[in-house]
């Protein structure tokens, strides 16, 4: 499993144009995996949401848009994704002042600085994946939640047999050829093409996350399994 302290700083190095370089490798499918993360979210009417590994924080804004009620927490390892998440923040005030705040704090998914069962869902786009260690991660996140609270965990996985060859293709010879271009970067994201690869299938991560306690632990697959969303629940 990764260094936490180097995705820190591979982050760190590609914060600014994270956003773009997301969107133009997915070819804007990231936008659509997010609304539909968002929407079962939504369903739930939690009251509290924790939204992990927020990054610029893309799944808040839009968890404050689909639940403009709610109280909204964002938490990241990664300080300058933090700042750029802050700066979108800012902007959004000054569109729309009466719009409820996100907040965003530090916070490393192997040590939340959350109370156990304090959050009723908790959201984590791409997180997972760069876990230190992964049942420690998992079991946190479990700590968090109340009773019957959901974890909806956005990630990469294992496509599906058809499709694989083209997309590891992709990832392996495509991919870092192009994030270096908008990003200046290769290195980190040959970096995310190789923990894809690494990364368990639907069906691994649902064990792993019933071995962390959770349970009715169910994985939506989408754009041919090229990312699911796993919903578990406390």
């Amino acid at each position: 499993m990764p260094e936490g302290i180097k995705v820190q700083k591979m982050f760190a190095g590609i914060a600014k144009r994270y956003d773009l370089a997301n969107v133009l490798l997915s070819g804007g499918a990231c936008r659509w995996w997010a609304r539909r993360l968002v929407k079962l979210v939504a369903r739930e009417r939690p009251r509290e949401i924790a939204d992990l590994a927020t990054g610029s924080g893309d799944v808040a804004f839009a968890l404050r848009r689909a639940l403009p009620d709610a109280e909204i927490r964002a938490y990241d390892f990664c300080e300058a994704m933090l700042d750029v998440a802050r700066e979108r923040a800012a902007r959004r005030r000054e569109k729309n002042a009466a719009e409820k705040p996100v907040s965003f704090a530090f916070g490393d998914c192997m040590n939340l600085p959350l109370a156990d069962a304090s959050v009723d869902a908790l959201t984590i786009a791409y997180g997972v994946r760069n876990f230190e260690d992964r049942a420690r991660g998992l079991r946190e996140l479990r700590r968090v939640l109340r009773p019957g609270g959901a974890a909806f965990i956005l990630e990469f996985t294992q496509p599906a047999t058809l499709f694989r060859p083209f997309y590891y293709l992709y990832l392996k010879l495509a991919l870092p050829l192009i994030a270096w271009a908008i990003t200046g970067d290769r290195k980190a994201y040959d970096y995310l093409a190789g923990s894809i690869e690494a990364f368990p299938p639907k069906e691994g991560l649902s064990a792993e996350l019933r071995a962390a306690g959770f349970s009715d632990v169910r994985a939506l697959g989408m754009t041919f399994s090229v990312v699911a969303v796993h919903i578990a629940r406390r």
